[in-house]
């Protein structure tokens, strides 16, 4: 559910017949202009969706009879329609008006031009809609690549990360990520509660804006990328060539994963930095396991890194 408050808010929108509900059940990211619905046409109508009427739905509205007209307006709001909204500042018809309060339905109306108001609405929704879960980890932006560290508590998660922040990098959440699938990709922000707030364990809670100024925080960042910090096992065989893709699933979108084993010496920050430019290499097109095949194969014609043999 929305509610019309935010809904209202959020898109500018002047109230003309306000519903007595306080929520809007709208569930798709996408509106309808029903100018085909009202030249009669109702096999395939998108009632669901908001409903906006531009210049042209209107000028043909009121183009028709008022017999017509009012048999029209009739079968539109037998459907379950959440909210009307009427473009360019036009004004509402009175035929329209007495049959959206009949069926209680909120009719608002925006000075913008329908084309661009459509986009704003879409872009909306599809933010406000989006699903959502919460992820335990630290989300910051490392060179430009939204990197979300994971890993049991203690393994140092947040020491790693104030020391990328100490290298200028930007924090978007401790400890508490909450993820919001847009399209086919992950947006990460932090609680508004614990915005740039960072625990340590020792110091106890710092704000991280305060301390290193507001350059060191962001508001939100696509995640492309999961860096798993865990605490070395002598036993586990770790991958050494980086040949071994693995993802991570959230929300139904596959997300690059990197197992990090954490030992005292290794230098956390500076392997973030590393992985964070080898993603951006990778996503340009360039990978350093394939290079080292190529290599192996034109001097040696031996088996290649990936353990294949060259042909």
């Amino acid at each position: 559910m929305l509610s019309q408050q935010s809904f209202v808010k959020a898109l500018e929108l002047e109230v003309l017949n306000p519903s007595t509900e306080r929520s809007l059940k709208i569930g798709v990211a996408d509106v309808c202009r029903p100018g085909i619905q009202f030249a009669g046409y109702f096999e395939v109508f998108a009632f669901a969706r908001p409903q906006v009427i531009g210049k042209t739905e209107m000028a043909y509205l009121m183009s028709l009879s008022e017999e017509v007209r009012r048999e029209r307006l009739e079968r539109y709001f037998s459907y379950k329609i959440p909210c009307i909204i009427i473009a360019r500042g036009m004004d509402c018809p009175d035929a329209l008006l007495e049959q959206a309060r009949a069926h209680e339905v909120p009719i608002y109306r925006t000075q913008a031009e329908t084309s661009v108001f459509t986009s704003k609405a879409i872009t909306y929704l599809a933010e406000v809609l989006a699903p959502r879960v919460t992820q335990h980890g630290v989300l910051l932006d490392v060179f430009g690549v939204g990197v979300l560290i994971t890993g049991e508590s203690g393994v140092g998660k947040s020491e790693c990360a104030l020391e990328l922040i100490k290298r200028g990098h930007l924090l978007v959440a401790d400890d508490v990520v909450d993820i919001a699938r847009v399209g086919h990709k992950l947006r990460g922000e932090s609680p508004e509660i614990v915005r740039d707030f960072m625990e340590l364990r020792g110091i106890g809670i710092v704000d991280i804006k305060l301390i290193f100024g507001i350059g060191a925080v962001m508001r939100r960042k696509t995640i492309d990328m999961v860096i798993h910090l865990e605490f070395w096992s002598p036993g586990k065989d770790y991958d050494r060539l980086g040949n071994k893709e693995q993802t991570m699933d959230i929300l139904g979108v596959p997300v690059p994963l990197i197992n990090v084993p954490v030992r005292s010496g290794r230098n956390l920050a500076m392997i973030v930095e590393i992985a964070a430019r080898n993603w951006r290499l990778k996503n340009e097109g360039y990978n350093a396991v394939s290079e080292l095949d190529r290599r192996l194969g034109e001097m040696y014609g031996v088996k290649n890194a990936r353990g294949e043999e060259d042909k």
